[in-house]
């Protein structure tokens, strides 16, 4: 293949993104591919190439206008500042006016086609009759395959070329070399779902991946030689661009009134609890019952609130991960998953062990998997296989329906009685650690410097000063029955894993003492002999928090058993918080928990629009309604600004992909979302398409964002930075990091820093590494951020 046919193609795949599958969804930015444009453009430009939708709906602003979510101040100032005369209301009937029309799709026929042939190539097990000839890739397979495929019409062997690479060559012999990319775009973007996961394929190299190939080129060939069959024309209808510019204008107008007005109420909220940089040394410096560190998960923002009003307790957070870079095996199903952000390499493999005198147990729990797993793939068997499928349904029928009535009517008995047993491994097993296997390390342990880092790096990011005699990490997951979507409420810092192994795998290399005496000689980090750190998840559809304490000491048992009855406190009153009604809350989530029926067994993180990067005193005293995302910083201990850059680096880029991936799936449902629940059809185990067909489902569902098909739940805002610490720390970060200066100069999100050595005055960043001075929440005044020993602000 020429070189220019794949510069283009590489091109091409710019502008479409990755599709997660079903089982790691993490959240992305479907237009991670047009972050070097401007937020403007890259929508504009996104809308040409998917026919989408950009900006929230006029009804959905005209809501947040009657609830007060955006201000009419703002709204009129921002409308005269662009040269908009009229009132608000004029503009906003213009919005409410406009009928989108849906164009009829020419290419219906092509697109069904390559669903088809990509959906039986790409199954990943689901289906029990494999295609043939798949482990050759997908051309070939293809190629072989294709002339019994009645749709496409009479053709044989020899009318097709033996690669993807000659037919590009022979179907675009007669086309311009400048036309190429305009070509690829345009095919690569008519299915962005089903693209966006052989991207995903093609850069994660996946098990499958390597097995079954298929990338961008195999996809293409074929998708054009179907077309050329089909009569259908390579390159996009030229159209004369005669629409209403006036309409994005005041559409982005409104969007930007709308997070202005929420970054004024979150600066209000903050101002009046912040604690002044002068009188922090009189904060009470006694030593809490215990700490707890929470993910910046937003769902954690309610649960640490009620945690810390039942107790003597210190909470912070931490991205929850917590630091390790690793995939985990479990012992379960011997699968092993990547357990980290999905923008790292994984450097480590956590595996199981038995926990010292356990192991006759660990054995026994081996043993009773082996039977679970063989029983489940029994049973899968007898449903599919076809000379088993109806005796087994006839024979079986009648107990399924038990089953069924008792999940329906009775889902919470059966949660809990599920729950007695749910901690088991924990109790006999211990996490191990292990380098990721290379094939030129003869050694796979994990060095005491490399242990040593570990712990020091999560210290530092939190901006830790003390020791409680009780530390837990704590990692979240969540549980819902029924639930494609369910990898997409657990932790998304741990590739949509649960982060429970994670907070177990710190907790152990926090309490080595060979650790410990390093941190204190090399880092001096002096840990007391009288802590002890053990890991605990938080179960997000619940709000409980099981702690693994299954080998602390027996003199840590009353401080163990107090932490308990507090947290199943915290649990009710956060449930009822968040539920909206009291007395049964606890078991009223864990009914959403079990629920085969339900569409919205939790909200996941829904509302998210802001990420608080300072001490947990700045937000202790505030309910943020779970819509920030909070990690712990403390600027005076980072004297040279490495922690900060590496939370400006990781987790807020990580919150802005979470952030981008609820908004474009709240203002185009259909096609940056999941569509609705009702008519979901799951596709190779990786997937859903709606319905019987089409493209793969690439965001979240209907049911994550919305109350009702009309009633809105998330608010579509971009994400709003909130960091304290001095401007010209924040200002350095940014100028050594180009791909975070080009994110908040295409404002693909907002960065306002709250500066400690001015009584905590906030600042705006604006395009070039400029600030603007919020007084009264309202900008009054531009500075060029000058060096720290010109900086002088007013």
């Amino acid at each position: 293949m020429s070189s220019t046919i794949l510069n283009r193609i590489e091109e091409a795949s710019k502008f479409i993104g990755k599709t997660w599958p079903l089982y790691t969804f993490v959240a992305s930015n479907p237009l991670s591919g047009y972050e070097n444009l401007s937020f403007k453009e890259a929508v504009g430009l996104a809308q040409k190439h998917f026919g989408s939708n950009a900006f929230p709906e006029a009804k959905l602003y005209r809501k947040a206008m009657e609830n007060g979510d955006i201000d009419k101040a703002v709204l009129s100032s921002l409308l005269k500042e662009n040269g908009f005369s009229e009132s608000s209301e004029v503009y906003l009937k213009l919005l409410e006016s406009q009928e989108f029309i849906e164009e009829l799709n020419k290419n219906h026929t092509l697109d069904r086609i390559m669903a088809k042939w990509l959906s039986a190539f790409m199954d990943e097990g689901l289906a029990e009759w494999e295609i043939p000839y798949k482990s050759e890739g997908f051309y070939t397979a293809w190629r072989l395959l294709v002339i019994y495929d009645s749709e496409i019409g009479l053709t044989t062997l020899k009318d097709i070329p033996k690669s993807s690479a000659e037919t590009l060559e022979l179907l675009l012999k007669d086309y311009s070399e400048n036309d190429y990319k305009d070509i690829f775009t345009y095919h690569l973007t008519a299915l962005p779902g089903w693209t966006g996961y052989i991207n995903h394929r093609e850069q994660s190299n996946s098990d499958w991946q390597q097995e079954y190939r298929i990338d961008l080129a195999d996809y293409l060939a074929v998708r054009l030689w179907t077309a050329k069959k089909l009569n259908l024309s390579f390159l996009p209808d030229t159209k004369n661009e005669s629409a209403n510019t006036k309409i994005p204008r005041l559409q982005y107008i409104w969007l930007k009134a709308w997070e202005e007005t929420w970054q004024k109420q979150l600066i209000h909220t903050l101002e009046s609890k912040s604690i002044d940089i002068e009188t922090t040394d009189q904060v009470d410096a006694s030593i809490p019952d215990a700490q707890m560190v929470f993910c910046i998960d937003t769902r954690s923002e309610l649960i640490r609130r009620h945690v810390e009003s039942n107790g003597n307790y210190e909470t912070f957070g931490y991205a929850g991960f917590f630091g390790i870079v690793m995939d985990y095996k479990s012992l379960a199903d011997d699968f092993t998953r990547k357990s980290c952000p999905p923008i790292v390499n994984s450097a480590y493999v956590v595996t199981e062990m038995a926990q010292n005198g356990k192991k006759e147990q660990y054995s026994a729990y081996g043993k009773k998997n082996e039977v679970k797993n063989f029983g489940d793939y029994f049973l899968k068997r007898m449903k599919n296989m076809l000379p088993s499928a109806f005796g087994y349904v006839e024979g079986s029928g009648f107990y399924y329906g038990l089953s069924l009535i008792a999940r329906t009517l009775a889902p919470g008995i059966i949660y809990r009685k599920r729950q007695k047993n749910a901690s088991k491994m924990e109790s006999i097993c211990q996490t191990n650690i292990n380098k990721m296997v290379r094939e030129d390390e003869s050694s796979l342990g994990i060095s005491l410097e490399e242990k040593v880092g570990i712990v020091k790096s999560a210290f530092d990011l939190m901006g830790w000063k003390k020791f409680a005699p009780l530390v837990v990490f704590v990692g979240h997951g969540s549980h819902s029955a029924n639930n494609p979507f369910g990898s997409s409420l657990d932790c998304g810092a741990c590739a949509a894993s649960p982060g429970r192994h994670n907070a177990r795998m710190l907790a152990k290399l926090a309490n080595l003492p060979e650790v410990r005496m390093a941190l204190s000689k090399t880092h001096a980090i002096d840990i007391p002999e009288s802590t002890l750190f053990i890991g605990a998840e938080h179960n997000t559809t619940t709000d409980d928090i099981v702690l693994f304490d299954s080998e602390a000491p027996e003199s840590f048992a009353q401080l163990i058993n107090d932490l308990k009855e507090n947290l199943s406190k915290a649990q009710q009153t956060a449930t009822e918080n968040r539920l909206g009604f009291k007395g049964s809350s606890v078991s009223k989530s864990q009914q959403k928990a079990n629920n085969w029926a339900e569409t919205r067994p939790e909200w996941g993180l829904a509302k998210n629009a802001g990420f608080i990067v300072a001490p947990r005193s700045l937000t202790k005293n505030s309910n943020l309604d779970s819509r920030c995302f909070l990690h712990s910083y403390d600027w005076e201990m980072d004297t040279e600004g490495k922690a900060l850059e590496g939370i400006m680096q990781g987790p807020m880029v990580v919150t802005q992909w979470i952030n981008n991936h609820y908004y474009f799936s709240t203002v185009d449902n259909i096609l940056y979302g999941g569509g609705t629940k009702i008519t979901h059809n799951i596709v190779g185990k990786f997937g859903v398409v709606q319905g019987n067909g089409g493209d793969l489902k690439m965001g979240l569902p209907l049911q994550s964002l919305y109350r009702t098909d009309e009633d809105m739940y998330h608010e579509p805002l971009r994400l709003s930075v909130i960091i304290q610490a001095p401007v010209n720390r924040v200002t350095d970060i940014l100028a050594r990091n180009s791909q975070l200066k080009t994110l908040l100069d295409n404002e693909w999100i907002y960065v306002l820093v709250m500066e400690p050595k001015q009584k905590n005055v906030i600042f705006k960043y604006s395009e070039g590494l400029k600030w603007e001075m919020m007084s009264n929440n309202i900008l009054n005044t531009s500075i060029k951020t000058p060096n720290e020993s010109e900086l002088v602000l007013t």
